[in-house]
């Protein structure tokens, strides 16, 4: 495909990715409030209570129920309503110079971060993949490691909600091979979950102490599904690396304790990118040198 034509592509992708990184902040932050309102609804029917429908009053906005739709996005400091004009991607956060427009209270910089990343990926992948499937599933990838990496580093948890239906949208583009056959990538979710699983139950019953979370089992087996068995290595290698490099800074900075659990999930995603876009290679790469 002309390199023109691959710009272009890149470009609507980048664009793309900005929308979508606005609403990926959506999740990030409601989603974990979402799955703690469901737990109490459950704690409270299993006591037998009628379900709440009480206002939150530790959100600004008040509301009983939340979604990623309803209520509309409100400032938490003071809950001024967030115009159409203060929503648009980066540029809003540049216009505003990181504060509210009502109170004055800075913004964290984490939502144009997010917007950033989600477009520059996006717009690679286009330029990668070239108009393909792998493209348009490269996206889906992205975007929800994107919305995990950060889910995971705030609150320690990797919704099912996302990472079971992205395991069985891995399987689902496999269908056509887009990534892997059919058999290595279902053999690919399978070995994904055991392997952390086991890793799991080893450390337990060594120490006594659970080492990892059920969702980073599920998002492995969602990472094998999407790229099949043959990159789990890869997978594993680098996310353990990156971890481990990364845990051991934070405590030679003396900014976690030993025993301060550090998210997993994070570098599972990010392995798993690095994976989708250069798995072979780094596969072939390292064959090579072993042999």
């Amino acid at each position: 495909m002309p390199f023109e034509s691959l710009g272009g592509l890149a470009a609507v992708a980048g664009l793309l990715g900005l929308c979508v990184g606005s609403f990926l902040n959506v999740v990030i932050h409601r989603l974990p409030k979402m799955m703690e309102q469901e737990w109490h609804a459950q704690c409270a029917d299993l006591r037998g209570e009628p379900p709440s429908t009480a206002p939150d009053t530790k959100h600004p906005w008040g509301a009983a129920t939340l979604s990623l739709a309803k209520p509309r996005s409100r400032c938490p400091s003071c809950g001024h309503q967030i115009t159409a004009l203060e929503n648009i991607p980066i540029l809003s956060y540049l216009l505003l110079r990181g504060k509210c427009s009502n109170c004055a209270m800075p913004i964290s910089p984490r939502y144009p971060v997010i917007e950033a990343i989600t477009a520059l990926l996006s717009a690679y992948a286009a330029w990668h993949f070239g108009p393909t499937l792998q493209a348009a599933g490269a996206l889906i990838l992205i975007w929800a490691l994107i919305a995990l990496t950060a889910i995971d580093y705030d609150t320690q948890l990797l919704p099912d909600s996302i990472t079971l239906p992205l395991l069985w949208i891995g399987l689902v583009f496999n269908l056509a091979n887009t990534y892997a056959d059919l058999p290595s990538a279902v053999i690919g979710a399978m070995l994904g979950y055991l392997t952390l699983w086991s890793v799991f139950w080893l450390f337990k019953l060594a120490t006594g102490k659970e080492g990892m979370g059920y969702g980073d089992f599920k998002l492995l087996a969602a990472l094998g599904a999407w790229l099949g068995w043959q990159m789990l290595p890869v997978v594993i290698l680098l996310s353990s690396v990156v971890g481990a490099v990364v845990g051991i800074g934070l405590i030679v900075l003396s900014r976690h304790g030993r025993n301060t659990p550090i998210p997993f999930g994070p570098y599972l995603a990010a392995a798993g990118i690095i994976a989708l876009f250069w798995g072979a290679h780094l596969t072939r790469s390292y064959l090579g040198l072993m042999a």
